[in-house]
């Protein structure tokens, strides 16, 4: 008689776990921590935001709200989206539905579009939520990885376009990315998009660090290319650039044909967003631009102090990204990024992220959170020293007969 296995499904089994965590929680409850292991910024969220929702709970709003989000706050982000991608076009409200988050954002536009044994190609290094949710769905989750170089991070245009084969579901694209700041062109947008209007292929932007980027003004985005027949759908989070990461607020960009449908996922998911949150956001969209320009500026001269003292250090490559919030960078002679952040936490207390939490291409680097005070910076700076000054020593050889 065969006992029923009280595991879960096969897809989820298959689920790589994280291994930010992994050095998180060997690093976390030591001594003298510093911690840029998280894509976290280090400010609390503005006081105006935070008594915004504050004043909507002391008002009562504590009850259920519409499942695409309450009405005031679909106004407000329509109206945010048009100011920022529609030149031609502007982004009616019936475009938009508020989620619980960025990351339910793309859960919720994936569970809508991709199905089991679809194909779906994903630009990588990229944060690994992006490329395990379309397993957790059942789809066929190809990886395309960017190109390095010491002038930094570019996508093989001509290779990417070939993989977009017909009868591709969709393709993901994260940018300005996590964790390189690779950003996409216009150039590139257009030709990605040409491509994928000839085969129906769908497009999903995850659109997080668009304000934060280190060029001229927003970075380039799908929606501002794109018209209301495009198979396009962007994604984004209140966390990154109005310091709201403990809020658990986003919204998806698409087109309104698909929101029916992701109202009812929104239904069996979450329901909806709080009240009391969604009153936070609109605040934050109507009144946050200083903050994000403040935020802009500080992380911008935070990437450049970064990136001059990893670049002091020998064996160190340090290329500046264009976007996001992090350094990816390559330290020489590291092939176990996982082992060397575990010791780096354990020996000195600064806490990175292994470059193999963002797929294979990641290996051999370091991603380094930059949003942060430069004392703390340079605090972290001269612990690596520490640690490059002093790697591991190499194990012997095993003797004849071990490890048989």
């Amino acid at each position: 008689m065969n006992t029923p296995s009280l595991t879960a499904r096969a897809a989820v089994r298959a689920l790589r776990s994280s291994k930010i965590r992994e050095v998180a929680n060997a690093g976390m409850g030591g001594k003298d921590l510093l911690a840029f292991w998280f894509g976290e910024p280090d400010e609390v969220t503005p006081e105006f935001i935070r008594q915004a929702g504050i004043d909507a709970l002391q008002r009562g709003e504590t009850f259920y709200t519409q499942n695409l989000g309450i009405p005031e706050l679909r106004d407000a982000i329509a109206a945010y989206v048009s100011r920022l991608h529609g030149a031609d076009r502007e982004v009616p409200p019936d475009n938009i539905a508020v989620t619980n988050s960025g990351m339910s954002a793309l859960m919720l536009t994936t569970q809508a579009l991709v199905g089991p044994g679809d194909r779906v190609i994903i630009v990588t290094p990229v944060w690994p939520n992006l490329v395990e949710i379309p397993k957790i769905l059942g789809a066929q989750a190809l990886t395309f990885p960017l190109t390095f170089s010491t002038a930094g991070w570019t996508l093989d245009l001509e290779r990417v376009l070939a993989a977009l084969t017909p009868g591709t579901r969709a393709i993901y694209i994260n940018s300005p990315n996590n964790p390189t700041g690779w950003t996409i062109s216009r150039e590139e947008q257009n030709a990605i998009l040409s491509h994928c209007r000839r085969h129906g292929i769908w497009i999903l932007g995850d659109d997080s660090y668009e304000r934060l980027f280190y060029g001229n003004g927003v970075a380039p985005s799908f929606l501002d290319i794109g018209n209301v027949e495009d198979r396009i759908a962007s994604t984004n989070t209140f966390s990154k650039s109005w310091l709201m990461t403990g809020w658990r607020l986003g919204w998806i960009a698409a087109p309104r044909e698909l929101m029916p449908q992701i109202g009812t996922l929104i239904e069996y998911n979450t329901s909806c967003a709080p009240a009391f949150i969604q009153r936070a956001g609109v605040v934050a969209i109507e009144q946050g631009d200083p903050v994000i320009e403040r935020t802009q500026q500080r992380f911008h001269k935070a990437r450049d102090f970064l990136a001059a003292r990893l670049r002091e250090i020998p064996g160190i490559e340090a290329p500046l990204p264009a976007g996001a919030m992090y350094t990816f960078f390559r330290v020489q002679g590291v092939t176990d990024s996982l082992a060397f952040c575990k010791r780096l936490v354990a020996e000195t207390g600064l806490g990175l992220a292994p470059g193999i939490a963002f797929g294979e291409e990641g290996e051999g680097f370091i991603r380094w959170c930059f949003a942060a005070s430069e004392d703390r910076l340079a605090q972290g700076i001269e612990r690596l020293k520490k640690m490059i000054r002093h790697p591991p020593s190499p194990r012997p050889s095993p003797a004849r007969g071990e490890g048989d």
